[in-house]
């Protein structure tokens, strides 16, 4: 089997464990404080691939302040807040369905931005998929009481606020960065990550680490699974010309997610959850989906 045809199936499971890690260390350091870390690594990482490779750096200030800008959502906000939600008690299957409304957040955004227009299945796909998340997380929430839903109810928020700050730095890099050396690009971008992240964490945490053998599984895992062979992966991909491919498979990664979760944490996998991933999945196949003109 050639690396043509598993990469995509391979880039997309990479990716799904993302939520399984932040679980896995969440017990071992605080979320603000290992991403600081793991973002520290991961610059360092991609700046010494991109100085090895003789890969070009932003030429202007208006380039290193996008590559910055960008990093402060696709990282800064977006992990900041995915993780900071799952150390509070997300489960990653819920916090993984949320990270699927992305591509509908974008299709929402795209009119006011590049000026397309939504089409019927668009608008259904959307729909549905907001529906699918209200039929996976409503009953649970329902079910606590005052006290317990008032402390999820925030971190729930915060991942949500997370799904929308991916979603504008993934539009904000396709309308600034589409030139440049990727590798140099995400060098820059986590130094914008650890801008957000390490004043949180020195606001909100005693900056804990538990030097462990999980502490260190996790780190490595993030910095080399997630950070250099997923971008990798993703680089290859694209020279490949495989990225629809991948994007098709995306929608596999909340099924993934929770498959994972229950497995490894034992997180419940009930109707509700089942059917509102499966909604979800649905409604983001179709706001993606290409349709055909008939001449």
């Amino acid at each position: 089997m050639t690396l043509d045809r598993i990469a995509p199936a391979l880039f997309v499971l990479l990716w799904s464990t993302g939520w399984i890690v932040a679980k896995y260390a969440s017990p071992h350091a605080d979320p603000l404080t290992f991403l600081s870390l793991r973002f520290t690594l991961a610059a360092l990482l991609f700046a010494g691939l991109a100085v090895a490779a003789g890969a070009a750096w932003p030429r202007t200030r208006a380039g290193w302040m996008h590559s910055l800008v960008s990093g402060l959502f696709l990282h800064g906000f977006y992990l900041g807040g995915v993780w900071w939600a799952i150390a509070q008690g997300v489960p990653s299957s819920v916090s993984g369905l949320i990270a699927a409304l992305q591509p509908l957040m974008t299709a929402i955004a795209a009119p006011f931005i590049v000026g397309e227009r939504l089409g019927p299945q668009q608008k259904l796909g959307v729909v549905l998929g907001f529906a699918g998340l209200a039929i996976a997380i409503v009953p649970g929430v329902l079910a606590l009481d005052a006290v317990a839903m008032k402390a999820v109810l925030v971190p729930l928020l915060v991942n949500l606020v997370a799904m929308v700050s991916v979603t504008s730095g993934t539009l904000y890099q396709k309308r600034h960065l589409q030139e440049g050396d990727l590798r140099s690009i995400a060098a820059v971008q986590y130094v914008g990550g650890f801008l957000v992240v390490m004043p949180l964490a020195l606001a909100l945490e005693p900056l804990r680490i538990d030097w462990t053998l999980e502490f260190v599984l996790a780190m490595g895992w993030s910095v080399l699974g997630l950070s250099l062979v997923s971008i990798m992966l993703l680089l290859y991909l694209i020279r490949r010309g495989q990225v629809s491919r991948a994007a098709s498979l995306t929608y596999l990664v909340p099924p993934a997610v929770a498959v994972e979760s229950w497995l490894l944490f034992g997180e419940d996998l009930t109707a509700p959850m089942i059917l509102g991933t499966l909604v979800v999945v649905v409604g983001v196949w179709l706001t993606n989906r290409k349709t055909r003109v008939v001449a």
